[in-house]
């Protein structure tokens, strides 16, 4: 099933039936999933693979994400759910990822899946979701028991599929060219921060391959949101909102350096991006605009007192963690609807810098740096910012990003060094 717009008449007459029981193990989750269209969402081993699909909404345009979460409250308020493990991610849920830009030719989308597999806190559980109507009422309790979908067998491990990435649709000298221009406009005064992407582009020849690809950056990025919804695989460092039982939290990140040869080289490397001055101001211009747009949904809001250093294996980021307590009821996509785009991928004035990378750019950036993760039946959620990620299309093409913060003292040759760095873990899980 698909939704287009806002909500329609017919999704109230929609019924889902869920039932989540706890079993024994599931450990490894990734080689259980899907191995062509994969949707996970998982940190540190834990998390959730979702396989088959119960009901999908498709949204598109401004309102996406708002005509998102009120299809989506419709059909919780409907559905018919016995959940006894009780823990994030159990019940009813739908992965998510919406398009970044307002104009995107790409759509946005909820899944729900026929079968989650969950692990957290070292407990597992199965969720079997399925559809009824109003009328099969009487026969609802055993809806759910009927789905087909057995609990796979964690699959042989594979080889990673090789993909060989060229230019997309910005070469490298056009982007520098790009962000030469935005320093301009910047020093001009129009705006204080922009944030400039590039594009990868290559093919898939072995989609069955893409379990390989998820457990790589697993693996190689194990404290990152690893996902998979819809054709979009990365790994993201950056927690764009996440709810759960009235709490709120979020971690920003802006300012980023390369990772030193060894170890008194990586303190200094991390010591000097604490340091920058032009690090910690694009980092400040983020978490001001994150907390502008969280704080009045929250009865308090609490921030890092400085930002801290995050350790990824190929750089250091700025970091700074957000935490506070809901003060209106809203679900976490209605978070994601106040919150994005952030400065920390648009820019700062968000209204100019939408304007200003649209006309930089030279592309559409699709689901890249549009928020990505999970919904629940009561509307709490995990979402990340869609980050060191690709889009898969169904002809097996695919188009990664990466992008950089550019402020009044970026050098266009250090950013295009930073997107390259930014670009390593998808790069390289694609056998790169």
């Amino acid at each position: 099933m698909t939704q287009t717009d806002a909500p329609a008449p017919h999704l109230a007459a929609t019924r889902l039936v869920v039932r989540t029981e706890p079993v024994d193990e599931l450990a490894p989750l990734i080689p259980r999933a899907d191995p062509r269209h994969p949707l996970l969402w998982m940190r540190r081993g834990e998390g959730i693979v979702g396989l088959g699909e119960t009901l999908r909404i498709e949204t598109s345009g401004a309102s996406r994400v708002a005509d998102a979460a009120a299809a989506w409250t419709s059909v919780a308020a409907a559905a018919d759910v016995d959940d006894r493990v009780g823990l994030p991610g159990t019940g009813l849920v739908a992965f998510g990822a919406f398009a970044f830009a307002d104009d995107s030719a790409s759509t946005s989308v909820l899944v729900v899946p026929e079968l989650v597999l969950g692990r957290r806190d070292g407990r597992a559980w199965v969720t079997r979701i399925a559809l009824a109507t109003v009328d099969d009422a009487a026969d609802a309790a055993d809806a759910a028991a009927s789905v087909a979908l057995e609990i796979p067998a964690p699959a042989p491990k594979r080889r990673v599929p090789r993909v060989a990435f060229g230019p997309g649709a910005v070469p490298p000298e056009q982007y520098m060219r790009a962000v030469a221009e935005a320093v301009r406009r910047i020093d001009d005064g129009e705006l204080e921060k922009v944030v400039l992407a590039r594009q990868l582009v290559g093919e898939l020849h072995e989609e069955d391959g893409l379990r390989a690809v998820i457990n790589r950056l697993a693996e190689d990025y194990p404290d990152t949101w690893v996902y998979a919804v819809d054709g979009l695989i990365g790994a993201s460092p950056e927690t764009l909102v996440r709810v759960d039982h009235g709490t709120v939290s979020a971690r920003v990140l802006a300012g980023t350096t390369a990772r030193g040869a060894g170890e008194a080289s990586d303190r200094e490397r991390a010591a000097a991006l604490v340091e920058s001055h032009k690090d910690r101001a694009e980092h400040a211009l983020a978490v001001a605009s994150a907390v502008k747009r969280l704080a009045p949904h929250t009865a308090r809001l609490d921030a890092s007192p400085e930002p801290f250093t995050l350790q990824l294996p190929n750089l250091w980021h700025l970091a700074t963690d957000l935490k506070g307590t809901l003060g209106d009821g809203s679900s976490s996509l209605d978070l994601v609807q106040a919150v994005h785009p952030t400065a920390a991928v648009a820019g700062t004035p968000r209204r100019v810098a939408l304007r200003v990378l649209a006309e930089l750019e030279g592309f559409d950036r699709g689901r890249y740096a549009g928020p990505v993760g999970w919904i629940d039946g009561d509307g709490d959620g995990e979402w990340a910012i869609a980050l060191r990620c690709a889009q898969i299309g169904p002809d097996g093409a695919i188009a990664a990003y990466a992008g950089c913060g550019i402020v009044h003292d970026s050098e266009p040759t250090d950013e295009l060094a930073e997107t390259v760095m930014k670009f390593r873990p998808i790069v390289e899980a694609f056998g790169g």
